[in-house]
């Protein structure tokens, strides 16, 4: 089958990602990369982030679209869960109404959206895409999701991993005041052993003793003084 296309035969089938166009004897190409996690597990009852990143050679406009939906497990039937046009659209009916939530941020490149009060039921494939006229051809990830219970292996390993952070920087504290004490107590007998260190004690009736001897001697003098001027007197 002859495809249509631009002068040269050459026809924008051949490009399944990319929208070619000619203008002025020039081929241009837009593009729009999409990119979102293939797997993401999640528990019942704990929010859930579904992450949509994408890139566009074009600026944002408010004609930018967000489209999410979502494929139960082993049914070929979609359906929409969430649209975004300069302004927020999540669902108002079927199992994920007042569920969804805008995260993303399309200045940023983010076409994120998040679940509250996830089930079991809501385990299935979730697809994002964008739209950025004239950046409209771009491929569709898809990201499957699964819910389960939160089971005692796994609240047991969050408390575990609390109870290392916890005691990990306690041990290390520890340690470092033990090192630091014995380096203390070493230092303490080294000197003790090379020379005499006098108590506190001792300190003290040295320097009451230098004192007392000071006030002597300012005694002394005065007294020298006076018999010299009584002298001088008489």
């Amino acid at each position: 089958m002859q495809q249509s296309g631009a002068p040269g035969g050459r026809g924008c089938g051949l490009f399944p990602l990319l929208a070619v166009l000619w203008f002025q004897g020039v081929y241009i190409v837009l593009s729009l990369e999409i990119k979102a996690a293939a797997h993401v597990r999640g528990y019942v009852g704990e929010k859930i982030r579904l992450k949509c990143t994408f890139k566009s050679t074009s600026s944002v406009t408010d004609k930018l679209t967000v489209d999410w939906t979502y494929r139960p497990p082993g049914s070929s039937r979609t359906e929409s869960i969430f649209h975004y046009q300069s302004f927020q659209y999540p669902t108002t009916a079927g199992t994920f109404r007042d569920r969804i939530s805008w995260v993303g941020d399309v200045y940023k490149g983010d076409a994120s959206i998040s679940i509250s009060n996830p089930t079991i039921k809501d385990n299935g494939t979730f697809s994002c895409a964008v739209k950025n006229p004239p950046d409209v051809h771009h491929n569709i990830p898809v990201t499957e999701l699964t819910v389960t219970e939160r089971g005692f292996g796994t609240m047991l390993s969050s408390v575990a991993l609390l109870s290392i952070l916890v005691f990990i920087p306690s041990a290390v504290v520890v340690v470092l005041l033990l090192v630091r004490m014995a380096r203390k107590s070493a230092g303490l007998k080294k000197r003790s052993k090379s020379s005499y260190k006098k108590s506190s004690i001792e300190v003290s009736d040295d320097t009451d003793q230098e004192e007392d001897d000071c006030m002597a001697r300012l005694c002394v003098r005065c007294a020298e003084c006076l018999d010299s001027d009584s002298e001088e007197i008489y």
